[in-house]
């Protein structure tokens, strides 16, 4: 039971802290995402928008995914 509330704990402040990002940075993370790893740039962010906030650019394995480092590191 306790190995069930560490995880669940985990994934709630994974949420709190995604929403930090989203509010702050416009960015979104993925599942799974631990501080430090890459994240999404939101899609309300247009590309104009984005090379503003983002000029060193962002890594697109898919035309609506655009993947950028953490802004927060």
């Amino acid at each position: 039971m306790t190995l069930r509330r560490s995880r669940l704990f985990d994934e709630v402040l994974r949420v709190l802290d995604s929403l930090q990002l989203l509010a702050k940075h416009k960015v979104a993370t993925p599942a799974n995402w631990h501080p430090g790893e890459d994240v999404i740039i939101a899609g309300s962010v247009s590309d104009e928008e984005a090379r503003k906030v983002y000029p060193q650019g962002w890594k697109a394995p898919l035309p609506y995914l655009r993947l950028v480092s953490d802004p927060t590191i």
